[in-house]
């Protein structure tokens, strides 16, 4: 079994390729917005540095959201593309699942975040319980304000993780106190590995999807969006 894996949910550009329970390689780039130019020559220098071709790969994944509008279609297309030209099926990973399965079997509540401006996040809660990956909570896109009232009701510490991590530690420091982890940085920020890995266990469990059928998680609508609808309301009033 051969997955190529792809994450351009918030600012880093990641692509992996599992091979059985094996990540042969993955490359990460954190520089900004520029998923556009950066990602196809990832995939295929990593493609060639593998030693494979699109027709060695048994499925592709790409984390869904939420994140970033612009990223996830960059990179739910590109699979999608891939996907439908080697007529392979596809895996949806959600993002939040695979950026909290960069912290394994973490004894402590782990909780992604990743910014979503204006002091909100996209977040949700997790705990390993034994050897199962639990989710605690539903995907959420809260203000912090919110988060740390959810938190302060449970038990334990928790491990923070995400690109909005650093942005708010101050905050949640001083809401939780000591109960605050931060994650070190090698295991902070969204990977491609962890989608790959989360979507070996969906193979293995048959959960695969035609490309037609994948689409990105929004959570909420568009900055854009919500411009042009607040613009209708005005004009209708």
């Amino acid at each position: 079994m051969r997955i190529l894996a792809v994450d351009t949910s918030t600012n880093v550009a990641s692509a992996a390729i599992l091979e059985d329970d094996v990540i042969i390689g993955e490359y990460n780039c954190n520089r900004g917005k520029t998923h556009s130019q950066r990602l196809m020559p990832m995939v295929q220098h990593l493609m060639e540095t593998a030693g494979l071709t699109v027709n060695d790969i048994d499925a592709f994944s790409a984390s869904i959201g939420p994140g970033s509008f612009t990223g996830l279609r960059i990179g739910v297309t590109t699979i999608k593309a891939m996907a439908f030209a080697a007529e392979k099926p596809v895996i949806s990973v959600h993002t939040l699942d695979a950026l909290a399965y960069n912290i394994p079997f973490e004894k402590n509540l782990i909780c992604p975040m990743i910014d979503a401006r204006n002091n909100q996040v996209f977040t949700a809660i997790y705990k390993f319980i034994g050897d199962k990956f639990e989710r605690l909570t539903d995907y959420m896109g809260i203000p912090v304000k919110e988060l740390a009232e959810i938190l302060s009701k449970m038990e334990g510490e928790t491990v923070f993780l995400g690109d909005a991590c650093n942005m708010h530690r101050d905050f949640f420091v001083s809401e939780l106190g000591n109960r605050v982890k931060i994650a070190p940085p090698g295991i902070a920020l969204a990977k491609a590995s962890s989608v790959a890995i989360l979507a070996g266990k969906a193979y293995r469990e048959g959960k695969l999807e035609s490309c037609y059928d994948m689409v990105p998680f929004y959570l909420r609508k568009s900055q854009a969006e919500r411009e042009r609808e607040n613009q209708k309301v005005k004009s209708d009033d």
